[in-house]
């Protein structure tokens, strides 16, 4: 049994990955800010220590894995290297583990999580499946035959990982910090196609995936019939949205999903997909996809009186546009509400334009402060700049949510990636009182 200290325990990804060696029993811990994450509850419930940032956590023995967002100078891997301990990066750490596994990892601009969460539920139906989620969930078994993680594009960390297969969502310009443009992105896409061993699943409706290079076989799934793996027949009901697979334009089997949107039909052709590659049961696969419950902050419904709240995490103008597309197919007879909190200020910057476009199509929109990050908190625009581009908008204050209660019967989104949780908190404890 190894003894492993997180650094930045809380981290998306960490968080899952200390789950992963817990559940392996080994003795783990991990240390971050105080502040409350979701990221933290399935480490609470597991028992693992979560201790705050300081120097006398490090002990001799450790093995500690450094988060990404903390440099070389931080006080706990200073203290390591101090006592010549090893310090290994989170993603060359998970880089190494998953080498013990047929590794599965989902990347993409949009779509990744939610896509990782459904391939694990319906592949642990079929297989033992240990699995990684950038929502904060992870689960591990020494014995599993697969291992399904989320690898994220930022900053080129997932060119840490030779997957056996990858699935490609999509290819989108994010991450403007970091990212130069939509050609830079496609480069480190292009990069980690290369070092896939057994066959990548990538939309063949995005253009950007069409053009890539691989050595290895590339299916490709989506509506249009050039596609390896389509979608035909689209049909919703209050139940969800059922459709047929056609595989290589032959019809092979009809699925049903408890989503709703474009975006979840490409999701789940996917995981159809890399199941039928790797010769699962169809019948697993069709009742897997059916109970399949969400991630975490991903379209994340609740009732509250007369309305209906839904957490998302979306952040992007893509997302924004999709999670809008949900509602409204999900919800066709009622009105459209949403709460936006732009995440950085070079994001807001670049797509100040699209954010304004995509957020015209809900019938009403209130937007929050920028919620800038430990890389960037501040910037040269502020949140006017956006108010002033969409039709009726209405700055949203948490201190003082009432202004949402005049929605009766309408379907509230809270969307973005910093901390617009608090607005939906406020505005929940502030109908409590009131009633």
């Amino acid at each position: 049994m190894t003894s492993f200290h997180f650094v930045g325990i809380k981290g998306s990804g960490m968080s899952p990955l200390a789950q992963i060696l817990h559940d392996m029993n080994h003795d783990v811990q991990g240390s971050d800010i105080e502040k409350h994450f979701f990221t933290q509850v399935p480490l609470e419930e597991r028992g693992i220590r979560i201790l705050p940032f300081n120097r006398s956590n490090i002990e001799p023995g450790m093995t500690v894995i450094a988060g990404n967002a903390f440099g070389d100078d931080h006080e706990e891997i200073d203290e390591a290297r101090k006592q010549g301990l090893e310090v290994i990066r989170y993603h060359k750490f998970l880089g190494d583990l998953m080498k013990n596994y047929t590794s599965i990892g989902v990347s993409g601009a949009h779509g990744k999580t939610s896509t990782t969460g459904l391939l694990a539920h319906v592949m642990q139906g079929g297989d033992r499946t240990s699995f990684l989620i950038g929502d904060g969930t992870g689960r591990g078994m020494e014995d599993s035959k697969y291992f399904v993680f989320e690898a994220c594009e930022y900053r080129r960390h997932f060119l840490s990982y030779s997957p056996d297969y990858m699935i490609m969502t999509n290819i989108d310009f994010d991450h403007p910090d970091y990212f130069a443009d939509i050609d830079d992105v496609f480069s480190a896409f292009q990069e980690m196609a290369m070092q896939v061993n057994k066959g990548i699943i990538a939309c063949g409706d995005d253009d950007q995936l069409q053009k890539m290079q691989a050595n290895v076989p590339v299916l490709f799934y989506g509506f249009n019939e050039e596609n390896d793996f389509q979608a035909r027949n689209v049909e919703t009901s209050e139940e969800g949205t059922s459709f047929d697979v056609l595989v290589r334009n032959e019809y092979y089997a009809s699925f049903t999903i408890p989503t709703f949107g474009d975006h979840t039909i490409l999701n789940a052709l996917s995981v159809i997909a890399l199941c039928h590659y790797e010769g699962f049961d169809t019948e697993v696969v069709q009742a897997q996809l059916k109970t399949f419950s969400g991630v975490k902050r991903r379209f994340t419904e609740k009732k509250v009186q007369n309305q209906i709240l839904i957490d998302d995490y979306a952040h992007h103008p893509t997302e924004i546009k999709a999670t809008l597309d949900s509602a409204s197919k999900k919800y066709p007879n009622r009105e459209i509400v949403a709460i936006f909190q732009p995440h950085t200020f070079t994001r807001t910057q670049t797509f100040l334009e699209e954010f304004a476009d995509c957020l015209n199509k809900a019938d009403q929109v209130y937007l929050c402060d920028i919620f800038g990050s430990a890389r960037e908190n501040h910037g040269k625009l502020t949140i006017q700049d956006l108010l002033e581009k969409i039709d009726g908008a209405v700055l949203l204050n948490d201190e003082d949510p009432s202004l949402l209660s005049k929605h009766k019967d309408s379907v509230l989104i809270f969307m973005g990636a910093g901390d617009i949780q608090k607005f939906q908190a406020s505005y929940e404890n502030w109908l409590m009182a009131k009633n």
